[in-house]
């Protein structure tokens, strides 16, 4: 649905639901018997049918009675669940309206169709790709006309159901920033820095002359919704986010170097990084290539590992990732003790669950199957393809937000023969990195990190963001975000060994929201996604980890009130 008016995300279920008003009535001894915390008269009444098998099964055995009216405890956890997601609003999704304002689809995702010598999609193709989203038909998914090798990358994955947590469909993302905005004018600004700046370090921003002329181009541009401090753009802020601990210490989070325990084997955060000074897609023909589905393979890998250091080492991490990779080493860092035996491998914080889990009030159990080890480490994965079904529900079904890389484009054309008069806003072609670039390469394209330039599937909103949202969001809720790191660290200069951290105190919530930025930001850098892509994603994937935290309280049988978290927006949440 395309116009102007901007959506809402969804809420989840009104307030959390607990494991005593989830079960349904299985009448009175299968209750004791059964499930112990559900009392009958609490428990809704159960079709004449139900109530005939239960009092069947009491008449065959106690043992029949107790595994009947465990099934009837099961369905009723399930669909009342289903009763919470089905009684919420219904949800508008709403683009920016780039898609009817203009005809040509230049304000939208195309890459992997057929394009025209200035890489405008052909019409007929893009018809095809609109046909199929109109039908949700798999035959019209199948004929959408493409070009080159590359293929569409899973346009139907926004279709699939779930049955944990929120329909994909159940929540939104607002409008993209459209085409011609300030706001789209200021993200552009800011990715052509980035692009400019990925071989400095990010601990020499302070006194880099670049990073202070990309501070000067951001602060000039008219609307630019990055962090500030005293209402400016510094180089303490540059290319991070406004979420609680992200503007403290270092840019990278300590989740990102602190040598990793993984059972008895040791992980060492030295990463394949690629060598300073090689950008893709800056030439026209390569570009124009790249739009019609054609990808290169070309790049030049540094032959030794290095730790974390700048924007193309961060990049080159979110090109190769798995999917849910670095909150899974967040996470084993986290459940890991300090070893104060070998300090070359000790990467564990020891850092407490939540004060909510309830294995505190318990003194002669612990948590495993439930509130430990194999709980967290399975639900962190598992919200993980949650989360890409609901992103790329936005991506293809609703917004079709054209990737940094198409916008690169229309900026070279419009400053080489004025052929989009009006589609962009003047703090883009007027600004001083643009120049730079546009001096520097021969043409105004944006220069890529990766040699294929962006994944064949639209811009907005983001499949990293929103993972990282989500995954972030369990650890903050299992793990006490609360505690200080002991023994953080930064790389030296060359990157070949970690030394220790001088500044102020880290914490485990800050660490693990700057974790999330960097993971989003990363793409950014990299030049295949947009800022306000990571910050609504973020969003996303919060609120939907949140809705499966609230369908799952149900399922356990300890006692428990709740565990407490801040959200990335500064306010706390209990689930």
């Amino acid at each position: 649905m395309n116009g102007e008016e901007k959506g809402k995300r969804g809420d989840g279920p009104p307030g959390p639901l607990s494991r005593r008003q989830f079960l349904g009535g299985v009448g009175g001894a299968a209750v004791a018997l059964t499930v112990g915390t559900a009392s009958a008269s609490a428990l809704p009444k159960l079709a004449e049918d139900t109530e005939k098998v239960l009092a069947e099964s009491a008449r065959q055995s106690p043992e029949m009675a107790k595994a009947a009216a465990r099934r009837e405890a099961a369905y009723q956890i399930r669909y009342q669940a289903a009763k919470a997601h089905r009684r919420q609003p219904l949800v508008l999704h709403t683009s920016n309206g780039d898609e009817d304002r203009y005809p040509n689809r230049i304000g939208n995702y195309s890459k992997g169709l057929p394009h025209n010598a200035f890489g405008e999609v052909d019409a007929n193709a893009y018809e095809s790709l609109l046909q199929a989203v109109d039908s949700g038909e798999a035959a019209d998914y199948a004929a959408i006309r493409t070009s080159g090798g590359r293929r569409l990358t899973n346009p139907m994955g926004g279709l699939a159901f779930e049955l944990e947590g929120m329909d994909a469909w159940d929540i939104t993302a607002p409008p993209a920033p459209a085409l011609a905005s300030a706001e789209e004018a200021g993200e552009g600004v800011e990715l052509y820095w980035m692009s400019q700046l990925r071989d400095v370090d990010f601990l020499d921003y302070a006194d880099h002359p670049d990073v202070a002329a990309a501070v000067a181009d951001l602060n000039a541009v008219s609307v630019f919704k990055g962090p500030r401090v005293n209402g400016k753009v510094t180089a303490q802020s540059l290319f991070r986010d406004p979420l609680p601990g992200c503007l403290d210490g270092p840019y990278v989070s300590q989740f990102l170097w602190l040598p990793t325990p993984f059972g008895a084997e040791y992980i060492d955060r030295k990463i394949q990084t690629q060598l300073p000074g090689l950008d893709h897609l800056t030439q026209y023909s390569d570009w124009l290539d790249s739009q019609n589905g054609f990808g290169s393979v070309f790049s030049r890998p540094d032959p030794v590992r290095r730790h974390l250091r700048n924007g193309r080492d961060l990049g080159e991490w979110v090109h190769v990732d798995v999917l849910f990779q670095a909150y899974f080493t967040a996470c084993l860092i986290l459940g890991s003790p300090t070893n104060v035996f070998d300090a070359e491998t000790d990467g564990g914080t020891g850092a407490p669950f939540n004060p909510g889990n309830p294995y505190f009030a318990v003194r002669n159990q612990v948590g495993f199957t439930c509130w430990g080890g194999p709980h967290i480490k399975t639900l962190l994965c598992e919200v993980a393809t949650r989360a890409l079904k609901l992103t790329w529900h936005q991506k293809w079904q609703v917004h079709r937000r054209l990737r940094p890389e198409a916008f690169g484009g229309l900026v070279h054309h419009q400053l080489k023969s004025n052929r989009y008069p009006g589609a962009l806003h003047r703090d883009i072609l007027e600004s001083n990195v643009v120049s730079r670039v546009l001096s520097k390469n021969g043409t105004g394209l944006m220069p890529m990190a990766f040699p294929e330039g962006s994944p064949t599937h639209p811009s907005y909103t983001a499949g990293h963001a929103t993972v990282a949202g989500a995954c972030v969001t369990i650890l903050k809720w299992f793990y006490d975000e609360r505690f200080i790191i002991s023994q953080p660290v930064v790389p030296t200069p060359d990157g070949l060994a970690l030394q220790p951290y001088q500044g102020p105190p880290l914490t485990v919530g800050g660490e693990l929201n700057k974790l999330a930025s960097n993971i989003a930001t990363g793409r950014n850098i990299a030049g295949v996604h947009w800022r306000s892509d990571a910050r609504e994603s973020l969003h996303l994937g919060e609120e939907l980890a949140i809705s499966i935290l609230r369908d799952q309280r149900a399922l356990y049988p300890e006692t428990y009130s709740g565990s407490t978290f801040t959200r990335f927006d500064g306010t706390q949440i209990t689930v």
